[in-house]
């Protein structure tokens, strides 16, 4: 029997952060995975999806076109082979570069199936190998409900969907949340024709119900969208038949289905070591992300807390980490940050309106519309709102969430704001330049300021004791 210091099962994007961590404390240990390498953001995920993404709002910018003085717009064609040859070109080339990273440390790597046979000792069809620790990272697969498999050849999971040589004419959505939504809005705008069920409005994870109200509306101008739930999915004369719980019937070409992603732990045979679980993975410790009673670690996707890519590496740093270290270390995580990459960008950054609203917190809400504003209307984009959450007595900034122009961008200024502490007074003392996007969250931050207990009459910049160096006293 081989023994080593450290197994890390998966070689996705926290099982490579933990084997970087591993690495620099000792060279004992193995990475072992038996699918398809090159990580589910390079492969099915982040990176395609941002290709096909940028290609369909390229086409769709051909409406504004006319009103700024361009002609020709109306002639533009899409050729829906060659947008699916030319993701694939690029996401080919992700794949090479995660793929070339693994040059250093081939000798390491086993191209097998795990099995627990014990807390410390792995069956890889045969042979055998005793770990100190085990780093369990496995990743997730999309699901599709069984009474679903019977049309399943009509069926898309997003493992396939960038496989496919052209798309569908017509296509049933069936899922809102970030991935339906961006592919949803993406091949509807290559012009495709869409219909779009979700359960309820929470589009890319919002839960602030005006904005949940105002998106809806946003949407339900670019494809048909039904707010109910499927009864029942069927064939008949060679098309996809969707019944909704409502009574609504409508017919497609294929289905892509984004109900949500299950963990990849079935095959490991935990079940048989007696280790409880919970919808299907074991219970761990949120700050060290070890396996309660075990020798494990359990980061990325498989535990399904934060399924993003900078939260499964920074998840396998700190499994690597605790995992070649006498004691475990808790780390503090990073203010949550999620974004939607639909157009425009959903974002949900530090806690959510339902989070403060379950914690019973005292938070005002400040606002912003980018119907109107500067920058938006030289973009032409004006679409979209900004709520932002500050508690109430000390004007901390708590959290947001936004449906805004590049609010990728406002996200991460929102993010690293929350991460530093500042209320929305200190955040207003901050530069914002004119014109830009950003001065429409100037006006959500001075709404929260004057609803809070703080200082109303203080000026938003700072007071200096002496006069700057070059200027008169």
């Amino acid at each position: 029997m081989r023994e080593v210091d450290v197994a890390i099962i998966g070689a996705g994007t926290a099982g490579l952060s933990a084997r970087r961590e591993v690495a620099e404390a000792t060279d004992n240990y193995v990475v072992i995975d038996d699918g398809i390498l090159g990580t589910t953001c390079a492969r099915v995920g982040c990176m395609p999806s941002k290709v096909l993404i940028q290609v369909a709002n390229d086409y769709h910018r051909r409406h504004a076109l006319a009103e700024q003085g361009i002609g020709g717009g109306d002639k533009l064609t899409v050729d829906p082979a060659a947008v699916m040859q030319h993701v694939r070109k690029l996401r080919d080339r992700f794949v090479r570069g995660v793929m070339s990273g693994f040059e250093n440390w081939s000798d390491k790597l086993i191209r097998k199936r795990a099995r627990f046979v014990d807390l410390h000792t792995l069956d890889l069809d045969g042979e055998r190998i005793k770990a100190h620790k085990i780093v369990i990272a496995t990743g997730s697969s999309p699901i599709i409900p069984n009474p679903w498999k019977k049309v399943e050849s009509r069926l898309i999971d997003t493992d396939a969907f960038f496989e496919r040589e052209t798309l569908p004419k017509r296509v049933a959505v069936i899922g809102l949340g970030v991935i339906g939504l961006e592919l949803g809005q993406a091949v509807a705008r290559l012009g495709c024709d869409v219909t779009a069920v979700t359960l309820d409005k929470a589009f890319g994870g919002l839960s602030d119900p005006d904005l949940r109200n105002y998106v809806a509306s946003a949407f339900a101008k670019e494809f048909t969208l039904h707010i109910d739930a499927v009864d029942t999915l069927s064939e008949s004369d060679d098309e996809l038949v969707v019944k909704l719980k409502s009574g609504h019937e409508f017919r497609a070409d294929a289905a892509l289905v984004t109900v949500g992603r299950r963990p990849n732990l079935s095959s490991l045979g935990i079940e048989a070591l007696g280790i409880p679980t919970e919808r299907g993975a074991p219970s761990f410790d949120g700050g060290t992300f070890r396996v309660d009673g075990t020798p494990w670690y359990l980061v990325g996707d498989v535990n399904g807390t934060r399924p993003l890519l900078h939260e499964a590496a920074d998840e396998g740093r700190i499994a690597g980490y605790n995992a070649v270290h006498p004691s475990d270390q808790c780390f503090k995580r990073r203010t949550n940050i999620a974004i939607t990459f639909c157009d425009p960008n959903i974002a949900m950054v530090g806690e959510s309106h339902h989070q403060l609203t379950e914690r019973g917190a005292d938070f005002v809400t400040g606002t912003v519309s980018f119907e109107g504003q500067g920058r938006a209307i030289v973009k032409l984009h004006e679409l979209g709102q900004l709520h932002v959450y500050a508690e109430r007595s000390s004007g901390r900034l708590l959290g947001a969430e936004l449906f805004a122009p590049h609010g990728e961008h406002l996200a991460h200024l929102l993010a690293w704001a929350i991460s530093a502490g500042l209320t929305a007074r200190d955040a207003l003392s901050l530069p914002f330049y004119h014109p830009v996007l950003e001065e429409g969250l100037r006006t959500a931050l001075r709404k929260a300021a004057r609803l809070t207990d703080t200082d109303q009459g203080a000026l938003e910049v700072l007071r200096c004791a002496d006069p700057p160096v070059g200027t008169r006293a």
